[in-house]
């Protein structure tokens, strides 16, 4: 074997080099400075070489002691590395995720398989629900959630804002009664979706529109139902344009108007503070956010 010089002296002698000091050294390492003293003394030994010049409570290192001290650094910096490679817990087993459905089917679940080729190791189960989730009775480590971003005691992250458009299937837009501007609206079926109240009440108010009755129409207990009525021809749903992309795509349906809504909502990633650090929370975050932000480069912020 190769003659390696005793750890504790070569940390000892990486502080004192660091902090220009055996006191600083001796405090850092929790030791008394003469502690510090012996350990560096028992390396120059082992070395037979000086490492550092002593005048008085001054020590600068010699030349041979700054080669020395950047090998040091070098392999105690690969050491660490190597160390917290091993030590860390690694990313694997059931990541629960509880979402929204109107954020799982469009946007999310396409997207799933990318993640499960990228992170076999990772098993995803998605639970569709509006529920709120008490992350301390259940086995759900994550959510996505549609709001205003304001759940005390859970780290959160906006994915993006929600910006509202009315959409419909062609053959109703170019039917019998034409919808052209937001006033011929009146003549249409409007869809509305039961938890999220006062959508149409705000789009119609921002178009000038005060003819119309807001809130007639039926009412739907999801988005996903509301829009496969719109698709059905049976009336005119209002949902994020972000998240209907695929079906306006397709042609499945038309934005009836140029102009957006933008909503004080957004969609949000969150999750208890105390499962920050978990390795399979993290890597699904982190891919997430690197999936929104490919997919919409303004939309992701940092943690609130």
């Amino acid at each position: 074997m190769r003659r390696l010089p005793p750890l504790n002296a070569v940390r000892a002698f990486e502080a004192a080099a660091r902090q220009s000091s055996f006191n600083r050294a001796a405090k850092e390492l929790h030791v008394t400075p003469s502690a510090v003293s012996h350990q560096i003394r028992s390396l120059e030994e082992f070395l037979d070489t000086a490492l550092f010049r002593r005048d008085g409570r001054q020590v600068t290192l010699t030349h041979e002691g700054e080669h020395y001290l950047a090998a040091v650094r070098k392999a105690l910096a690969l050491l660490a590395a190597a160390t917290e490679r091993i030590a860390a817990p690694q990313a694997s087993g059931v990541f629960t995720l509880s979402v929204a459905p109107a954020f799982a089917t469009p946007w999310l679940v396409p997207r799933l398989a990318g993640f499960q080729v990228a992170h076999p190791e990772i098993e995803v189960r998605l639970i569709a629900s509006l529920d709120p989730v008490d992350f301390s009775k259940t086995d759900v480590d994550a959510a996505i959630r549609y709001g205003l971003g304001n759940w005390p005691g859970l780290r959160v992250h906006r994915l993006f804002p929600e910006e509202l458009i009315p959409v419909a299937s062609k053959a109703l837009r170019d039917g019998p009664n034409p919808i052209r501007t937001p006033q011929d609206l009146c003549a249409a079926t409007l869809l509305h979706v039961l938890i999220r109240p006062g959508q149409w009440s705000m789009w119609l108010r921002a178009a000038g529109v005060t003819s119309i009755d807001a809130e007639r129409g039926p009412r739907f207990d999801t988005t996903p139902l509301a829009l496969e009525t719109a698709l059905a021809g049976h009336g005119v749903a209002i949902a994020d344009r972000r998240l209907v992309e695929e079906h306006l795509r397709s042609g499945r349906l038309v934005a009836l108007f140029d102009a957006t809504l933008p909503s004080q909502r957004a969609y949000y990633l969150v999750y208890p503070e105390y499962c920050a650090d978990s390795p399979t929370v993290a890597t699904f975050r982190d891919w997430l956010l690197a999936e929104v932000k490919a997919w919409a480069p303004d939309s992701v912020v940092p943690v609130v």
